[in-house]
């Protein structure tokens, strides 16, 4: 068994190319869900829904979001009644009272519907209501993820990395306090970045599907290490698992050049290098890198290079297939009983 932690669109891209290296029985994803949000009062968790649809078979690709052929007639609907009733289009953040209030798994994340500030396609909405009414039946997110995986026909084991509220909350340097979603979708990223808050990650716990996961081998995919891997790493013992089982992580980076997304602006503001060098640091636990080939970043642990952009599924599969060597290097060298690389491990490796 192989986990993959996920966020974003980094990894669900290199999970195209896992499944031609390890079985679908052999792989289990871990995805954040501190990037979930509450709009009018159906819940929707984008990192995991990125991973359902794609194993489903239809996922909309070139937006990595939602589902493709979707239609938007709601979501048109709730513009158009917006903009007639006067209100401007735009996220409505509930109030401080409201965002406690309701169902525990939505805290900290509850917006308005009024104007709909995130397109969600029709058929994509009847899956977060579905999602939203299991769990008000009583089912937890796993349980009710579980049951979204078997109707899409998903056949890697998809763990959301929590049943417990995690919000992913950005503070910017003009005081405001956003959440993941309407810093990146509705502000496109525009406001700089003070510090990001993971709200709730204190008194979550990882659930006992996601330990048994983290026990095995895991690679980090090419996901943003501040807001798709850092809410993971802020639940109690996450990174603790981490350090006691190899880990390999490909970074998204190529020197200090980031792929795609805004990883270096959420990086430079908590304090990080946007780099390669910072993702390491982010990633103390992590025994074995995968880097890109024109990457100059030398690091003090194994590294296997390889062009790291992913285009397509082959991009996936060479990727993958790196990240395999590393995980056979660093079961080579060993690790030991505190989860730390043996000297061997020092040996800086480029293939």
């Amino acid at each position: 068994m192989v986990t993959f932690l996920a966020g974003g669109t980094g990894t669900p891209k290199l999970l195209d190319g896992a499944t031609r290296v390890w079985g679908l029985d052999e792989v289990a994803v871990v995805a954040n869900t501190g990037d979930d949000v509450e709009l009018g009062g159906h819940l929707v968790c984008p990192d995991v829904d990125t991973v359902l649809f794609a194993g489903g078979g239809v996922l909309d690709r070139d937006r990595w979001w939602g589902i493709e052929g979707d239609t938007t007639e709601t979501h048109g609907e709730l513009r158009r009644l917006a903009d007639d009733i006067g209100i401007e289009a735009g996220p409505r953040y509930l109030d401080a009272d409201a965002q406690t209030a309701g169902r525990e798994i939505a805290r900290w994340r509850r917006f308005s519907a009024v104007g709909e500030f995130m397109e969600i396609g029709d058929r994509d909405r009847a899956v977060h209501l579905t999602r939203t009414s299991l769990l008000d039946e009583g089912r937890t997110l796993t349980e009710t993820t579980r049951t979204l995986a078997d109707a899409f026909g998903l056949d890697v084991d998809l763990l959301p990395m929590s049943d417990d509220p995690v919000a992913t909350l950005v503070h910017t340097a003009d005081g405001e306090t956003l959440h993941f979603q309407e810093y990146w979708v509705a502000r496109r990223g525009e406001p700089a970045v003070a510090d990001v808050e993971f709200r709730g990650a204190d008194s979550a716990t990882p659930t006992d599907a996601v330990r048994r996961a983290l026990a095995g081998p895991v690679v980090i995919g090419p996901s943003n290490p501040v807001t798709s891997i850092g809410p993971m790493l802020a639940l109690p013992g996450f990174e603790r698992a981490l350090r006691e089982t190899p880990v390999v992580a490909v970074s998204p980076f190529v020197g200090d050049e980031v792929f795609s997304g805004p990883a270096a602006d959420l990086m430079a503001g908590t304090g990080t290098d946007p780099s390669t060098a910072g993702v390491a640091e982010t990633y103390p636990f992590a025994d074995a890198f995968v880097l890109d080939e024109d990457d100059p970043t030398r690091l003090d642990r194994h590294v296997e290079r390889t062009d790291t952009r992913i285009d397509d599924a082959d991009d996936a599969e060479r990727v993958a297939r790196s990240c395999e060597r590393a995980l056979a290097a660093v079961d080579a060298d060993g690790v030991d009983s505190d989860g730390d690389a043996t000297p061997d491990d020092a040996e800086v490796t480029e293939r």
